[in-house]
């Protein structure tokens, strides 16, 4: 208990269950010391905050802070987001302590002044692909020396002599299966990283998997993994592994789209999601943990998958799971990195591996017009 006049107050949100208990929803920030808080808006679901149901009560409780960990009441409110639809904003709404309605001189606690009230729909992943939105789908696979001479059985890029799919095949078949079912031109960028390419055989950090194309699309899975054969028989697998080429490269795509949204206020139509094939540990980590972090700004996934049995502790700190990716000073606007590992899903079907790849990318197409209050596509 504050015993110098001033409170630290802050406000928790309940909606009430069907047995009438109330389940809380939302805890604002504590303003210290002072009898006339203002707190920050904020965002919640309509099923989080009612259910849906805008007639249910929602019970908004003022407490004061204290050091202990513990609070002391200061009043409570009930509302419904239909009344406050009705009524014109702002609107004071007494804060009572049942408590201290004894005293003669009580009226109230002070007043709750609500500002402005925003209903806002969540369009779902669903509905920007219905509306015209396109998923981009780009490939780069690894062709650095550690995975193997690949006229050796045992090479990651070993080209079976009975038709069998080696890794880089069956997860480039899986993935990208999916991914083209959202791209109506079916043109899909794929590259190479890490090895010398013909005609003078000199390193590449990226270069276009069609060997000595113009330009790096290929038409359809099919095409890319024709693309794929041919180039495994035309160049020298090399190194180092660096990886923030690619992602710079596609970041790039991402980049124009993004400054041509947010420049003139338009719907997103095009969303990049980089499929890299890599054998394990990263030559430029620091470099492309600075260009995921970048890139997390934009319209933008990358999914890795990893290939063969190598050292993959790189992946799942760019993956970020348990928090977003720093790099110094520099952090994530959001997790865009999923990272799977190939011979987790090795004896099952193309499906399960694609949906377990897949998993994280609707969600993060959602967040990231959320983060920029995007419109979503009219239909023609």
């Amino acid at each position: 208990m504050d015993f110098f006049g001033k409170s630290d107050p802050f406000l928790e949100f309940a909606k009430e269950n069907t047995d009438g208990s109330f389940t809380i929803v939302h805890r604002t920030e504590v303003i210290k010391n002072t009898l006339n808080p203002s707190w920050r808006p904020f965002s919640v679901s309509s099923r989080q905050l009612c259910n849906s149901d805008y007639n249910r009560v929602v019970r908004v409780t003022c407490q004061d802070w204290n050091k202990s960990g513990t609070s002391d009441l200061i009043g409570v409110c009930h509302i419904k987001v239909a009344d406050l639809q009705k009524n014109s904003l702002p609107m004071d709404i007494e804060v009572v302590n049942d408590a201290k309605k004894k005293k003669k001189s009580y009226h109230n606690s002070g007043v709750l002044h609500l500002r402005t009230l925003q209903l806002k729909r969540k369009h779902t992943f669903l509905d920007y692909i219905s509306h015209g939105m396109e998923l981009n789908f780009v490939v780069g696979i690894d062709f650095t020396g550690s995975n193997g001479d690949p006229r050796r059985p045992d090479s990651l890029h070993n080209l079976s002599p009975t038709g069998n799919m080696n890794e880089y095949q069956r997860a480039l078949w899986a993935v990208g299966s999916v991914c083209e079912q959202y791209d109506t031109d079916k043109l899909f960028p794929a590259y190479g990283f890490g090895a010398k390419t013909p005609p003078q055989y000199t390193f590449s950090n990226i270069f276009n998997l069609s060997i000595g194309a113009a330009r790096p699309e290929c038409h359809g899975v099919s095409g890319i993994l024709a693309a794929y054969q041919q180039a495994i028989s035309q160049v020298q697998l090399w190194g180092p592994t660096n990886a923030a080429p690619i992602v710079e490269a596609v970041a790039g795509i991402a980049g124009e789209e993004h400054e041509r949204i947010r420049s003139q206020k338009l719907p997103c139509t095009s969303y990049q999601v980089l499929l890299l094939l890599t054998d394990g540990i990263l030559t430029d980590m620091d470099a492309t943990k600075l260009a995921v972090i970048r890139a997390s700004r934009l319209p933008m996934s990358i999914i890795i998958v990893g290939v063969g049995r190598a050292d993959f502790s790189d992946m799942d700190e760019l993956d970020a799971d348990d928090g977003l990716l720093r790099s110094g000073r520099e952090v994530a606007m959001r997790d865009i990195v999923q990272f799977v590992p190939f011979t987790k899903y090795a004896t099952q079907s193309p499906e399960v591996l694609a949906r377990e790849v897949l998993a994280e990318v609707p969600d993060q197409v959602v967040e990231y017009m959320q983060k920029y209050d995007l419109p979503i596509l009219n239909k023609q």
